[in-house]
């Protein structure tokens, strides 16, 4: 494969053009952060100071945080890339910010939503889900699987976001519940880093649970994921919407608990 353009090299995607770079990739990086630059251009990676710069690669990978940045920084890169060149974008958001995005140009997009951590990144076990075209998709799983275990194909373009909004209501909720149950344990006068630790090897556990524990508990759990939350659930509500279905109570759940998801960024729920 020929050189890979990466947008959005930030906290999960640095390590990500990192793993490209370990596993023999050339990577054309733009990067906004001096800081960022410099860490990889030492690692190897092949600076440029313009976006659009990078649309000359056969393959661009896309890790911008939001639909809003997807929408103000792809459409450059979009207009000049080739019929045979393919944006994987694995920004979690709606489904039609892509659909808008394909029309500005003939390249082949898949959206590669992804559900971990920067650690996961660094260790090649993000799991990544594609959805697109059968050729498109396949180049992309070749490129993300120099980070990526497993890698999921859920089927048309738009489908892995949808896998995704749905993973992290699903979470949402979950995380809510574990919350509360933490909290009913130091009611009871357990102390919460032993109730994780039961939980850990317990019928009750849960990834949640892990994720409360890795980040040191619930204090700092809530105010590291709230705000990816928040935004993931008012794409997903606005996502249902659009389908005409009815989340309303999935969307309750996720909402109820200690941590304040219902303010969503684009509106409340309703």
């Amino acid at each position: 494969m020929g050189t890979i353009g990466f947008v959005g090299a930030g906290n999960i995607g640095e390590p990500m053009v990192e793993r490209l770079l370990a596993a023999g990739h050339a990577v054309r990086v733009y990067a906004r952060r001096a800081e960022v630059r410099d860490r990889l251009r030492a690692a190897g990676a092949d600076l440029v100071d313009r976006v659009r710069y990078v649309a000359a690669c056969e393959v661009v990978v896309s890790c911008l945080y939001d639909d809003a940045q997807v929408l103000d920084v792809l459409p450059e890169v979009v207009r000049e890339m080739k019929a045979s060149t393919v944006l994987v974008s694995h920004t979690t958001g709606r489904p039609e910010t892509l659909t808008r995005l394909a029309p500005m140009g003939k390249a082949a997009i898949v959206d590669a939503a992804f559900s971990g951590t920067a650690e996961a990144v660094r260790a090649g076990r993000l799991t990544v889900y594609l959805g697109g075209e059968p050729e498109p998709v396949e180049t992309a799983r070749e490129v993300v699987s120099a980070y990526a275990d497993p890698v999921v194909m859920t089927g048309a373009r738009g489908s892995a976001l949808r896998v995704k909004l749905l993973n992290n209501l699903l979470f949402a909720a979950i995380s809510q519940v574990t919350l509360r149950g933490l909290k009913a344990g130091r009611a009871m006068g357990i102390e919460e880093s032993a109730l994780l630790d039961a939980l850990a090897v317990g019928s009750g556990g849960s990834s949640a649970g892990r994720y409360i524990t890795a980040r040191g508990g619930s204090e700092r759990y809530v105010a590291a994921v709230t705000p990816f939350l928040r935004k993931d659930l008012a794409a997903c509500r606005e996502t249902a919407a659009e389908l005409g279905t009815d989340l309303a109570k999935l969307l309750a759940a996720a909402c109820d608990g200690p941590m304040n998801l219902d303010n969503f960024e684009n509106g409340v729920i309703r």
